[in-house]
C-alpha cells in the first residue's frame, strides 16, 4: 500500500504531512471533493466516502468561511458516518460575494494553484467580465489563466486574443483553445500535472464540462447546446465538484455563474488595474475627477491610446461597486457589534432583576 503522503498526493496534497497531536489522534486526512445538502463527499487518495461536519460547523453564528469547502483538506474522525473535525490551513481561497442584499463571502474553491477563466468566442465573449474575474483571483493566492474557448468556431480568435491581452496584466496567460480536441487543450496540460489543482470558472455554456470530459478522456460531465440568441447555456453542472484526472492533477468544475459580485476586500491597485491607479497619481491635482481638469494623467492616457476607453469605464464601474460592497460590509459589521452590545446589556438587566441562573 502507498505511504499516506503518496496517497494524499493523488488528491493534490504537496509537502510533508502536518504534525499530529493528542487532539488529532484517531483522525486521518482527506479532501473535500463535493458538498451536498445532506453533507460532504471526501476522498482520502484511495477512495471516496461521505461525511458529516462536526457540530460546531453547523452553528448559526459561525463565519461561513470557516466551514469546510470544496478543495479543503480536512481531518476526519472514524464514525458512522465519518465526522469532519478540522479544516487544515488553506494555501489559496477563491471567493465571491453571495447573491442577495446581505453581504456574505461565498467560497468557490480552496487550495487551488490555477484559476482557469473560461470565456467563449461567441456571444459569450465579454472582456469586462474577464476583468471582473481577475479582480477576484488577484489576491486569492492562485494563478489566473484566461481561456478563450470555441476557437474552432470563429476565424477571429487571434483578434480576440489581442483584445484581451490589451486589457489584462502582461503576465496573465491567455490562450484560445478548442475544448473538444485533445490536441487543442495541450497548452493547458501544465496546470493539471501531478499534485496540482485547477478550478474552472465561467458562464453556463462556455465549455467547462466539455473541457473536463476532454481532460478525462471520457464523457462523464453532461453537456448541452447553447442558445442561438445569446450563446448562453443551461446549468449542466449543478454543484462544485473536485475530479481526479488521469494526468495526476485535480480539477474543480463549477456551475455557470450568472452574477460575479465583488466581496469588498479586493483592491484596485493590484495587478489588474495598478496602471490606472498610477496614472491617477500622476494628475496635477490630488482631487482630480479625471473629467476636464488640466494636467490629468488619465485623460492624457485616454487621448493618446495608452488607456482604452472601455477598460477605463469598466474600472469606474468596478471602483463604485467595490466602494458600495465595502460600505455594506462595514454597516453589517457595525450592526453585529451593536446587536452584541444590546444582547449583553439585556442579559445584565435580566440578571439584576431575576438573578443569575
Amino acid at each position: 500500500m502507498a505511504e499516506p503522503d503518496a496517497l494524499l498526493s493523488h488528491i493534490g496534497w504537496r509537502g510533508s504531512l502536518p504534525a499530529s497531536s493528542a487532539a488529532t489522534a484517531g483522525t486521518h486526512l482527506a479532501r473535500v471533493i463535493a458538498q451536498h445538502r445532506a453533507g460532504y463527499e471526501l476522498h482520502d487518495g484511495a477512495h471516496a466516502f461521505n461525511a458529516q461536519p462536526a457540530a460546531r460547523f453547523l452553528k448559526a453564528d459561525i463565519d461561513p468561511g470557516e466551514r469546510p469547502a470544496v478543495g479543503d483538506f480536512v481531518r476526519v474522525r472514524a464514525a458512522t458516518p465519518p465526522v469532519i473535525e478540522e479544516v487544515l490551513p488553506r494555501r489559496s481561497v477563491l471567493a465571491r460575494a453571495a447573491a442577495g442584499e446581505r453581504h456574505q463571502r461565498q467560497i468557490i474553491a480552496t487550495n487551488v494553484d490555477s484559476v482557469l477563466i473560461l470565456c467563449g468566442l461567441d456571444g459569450d465573449f465579454n472582456p469586462a467580465r474577464i476583468e471582473r474575474y481577475l479582480m477576484l483571483v488577484q489576491d486569492s493566492g492562485a494563478q489566473a489563466v484566461v481561456v478563450l474557448t470555441k476557437a474552432d468556431t470563429t476565424p477571429d480568435a487571434r483578434k480576440a486574443l489581442d483584445a484581451i491581452r490589451a486589457r489584462v496584466p502582461a503576465n496573465t496567460t491567455t490562450i484560445a483553445i478548442n475544448a473538444k480536441s485533445a490536441d487543442g487543450i495541450a497548452p493547458l496540460l501544465e496546470h493539471f500535472g501531478p499534485g496540482r489543482t485547477a478550478v474552472l470558472v465561467g458562464s453556463s455554456g462556455v465549455g467547462k464540462s466539455t473541457l473536463t470530459n476532454t481532460l478525462l478522456g471520457e464523457t462523464r460531465q453532461a453537456t448541452a447546446a447553447v442558445r442561438a440568441t445569446d450563446s448562453r447555456g443551461r446549468h449542466t453542472t449543478t454543484y462544485r465538484a473536485l475530479i481526479l484526472l488521469p494526468s495526476g492533477g485535480c480539477l474543480i468544475d463549477t456551475p455557470g455563474m450568472r452574477e460575479i459580485k465583488l466581496t469588498g476586500e479586493e483592491t484596485l491597485d493590484g495587478s489588474q488595474f495598478g496602471d490606472i491607479e498610477e496614472l491617477a497619481q500622476s494628475c496635477r491635482f490630488g482631487d482630480c475627477s479625471h473629467q476636464s481638469e488640466p494636467g490629468c494623467g488619465v485623460r492624457s492616457a485616454l487621448a493618446d491610446g495608452r488607456l482604452y476607453e472601455a477598460r477605463w469605464n469598466n474600472y469606474l464601474k468596478l471602483r463604485d461597486e467595490l466602494a458600495a460592497a465595502a460600505d455594506s460590509l462595514e454597516a453589517q459589521m457595525r450592526r453585529k457589534s451593536e446587536s452584541r452590545v444590546l444582547t449583553k446589556a439585556l442579559g445584565k438587566r435580566l440578571s439584576e432583576k431575576y438573578g443569575k441562573r
